[in-house]
């Protein structure tokens, strides 16, 4: 897959692909409909597939007040994410205030024609661009007419009554519900991040803990059942989100344990997938209860996560 940063760059090659646009944070189960018919149809015709896609992301610039901002999948991941998929190329448009104020007739004339002589545009099934939103379906279908390419908006992907969309993803994971999350992006969310020195006290009862460090957002207080890759290997384990009350923390840690695992791995980058919550972070009379707690989230755990992997296909260490 090619990555393209300068619009005045994209080769003569891409002329006449089959093109989708969109921010695609999370590259949830509804864009990966749109790929795959993206990538169906382009195989049918014998043309190239691109995706259009921002960065920064465009909240990011239009809403700068809203700080920390929830980033499903940052830039790097998305573009692992489009090549894992099958993508040929991505155009990366870095999107400014000055780019925002683009109306949606400059950009299709500009870019989408001018620069790719797009044959076809597939579009989610509520995507808008451009000034005051005005690049819309129908605005896209007149446009498609007038210079000569397809049109084709890719109907809504739904779990039970929830569409897959960024915005709900985003609110299961801020409330605990990976579960949802994991069913809506089509695999489990994940946080990654950098093994760093706690106070051991996992160590101290007899159950060892990674201690992490991430930039991205995470779930809200309390334990998750996770798979955790380490070195390129999947290890099943339990993680807690939260100040550690028993011990009388003041400050939030992030703390995995994986099964039947021994090695030191500090400072080590670590990958972690959190496949369904366990419960609540509580506070015990002694720490003796807190490991009898924890045993019991360990069983409880380990059959989650048979579950999932018996589901899903997947294996892991530590069963």
């Amino acid at each position: 897959m090619i990555v393209i940063r300068n619009i005045e760059e994209i080769p003569d090659e891409l002329h006449g692909a089959f093109v989708t646009i969109g921010n695609f944070d999370g590259i949830h189960r509804g864009h990966q409909r749109i790929f795959r018919t993206l990538i169906e149809e382009a195989a049918r015709h014998g043309r190239k597939t691109v995706v259009i896609t921002f960065d920064p992301h465009p909240q990011k610039v239009l809403k700068p007040e809203r700080r920390p901002f929830f980033l499903l999948t940052p830039l790097d991941e998305k573009l692992q994410l489009l090549e894992k998929a099958g993508i040929d190329a991505v155009i990366l448009i870095t999107f400014t205030l000055k780019f925002a104020r683009t109306n949606a007739e400059t950009f299709v004339r500009s870019i989408l024609w001018d620069r790719l002589h797009l044959a076809k545009l597939f579009i989610g099934y509520d995507y808008v661009f451009g000034k005051d939103k005005q690049g819309n379906a129908d605005f896209l279908r007149t446009m498609g007419e007038k210079l000569g390419f397809d049109v084709e908006e890719i109907v809504v992907v739904k779990e039970d009554d929830t569409i897959a969309s960024s915005t709900a993803i985003r609110e299961a994971i801020c409330d605990g519900d990976v579960k949802l999350a994991r069913t809506l992006l089509g695999r489990p969310y994940n946080v990654n991040g950098t093994v760093v020195k706690g106070f051991r006290r996992g160590t101290d009862i007899g159950i060892p803990t990674a201690n992490i460090q991430s930039e991205k957002v995470i779930p809200p207080r309390g334990v998750y059942a996770v798979i955790t890759e380490v070195e390129g290997r999947k290890h099943q384990g339990v993680i807690n989100i939260g100040y550690n009350p028993t011990f009388g923390n003041n400050q939030l840690s992030i703390e995995v344990h994986l099964f039947d695992f021994h090695e030191t791995i500090y400072d080590k980058h670590i990958n972690i997938f959190f496949i369904d919550r366990l419960r609540d972070e509580m506070k015990f009379e002694s720490a003796e209860k807190l490991v009898e707690q924890i045993r019991k989230d360990i069983k409880r755990t380990r059959s989650i996560l048979e579950a999932y992997e018996l589901e899903s296909g997947e294996t892991s260490e530590g069963r």
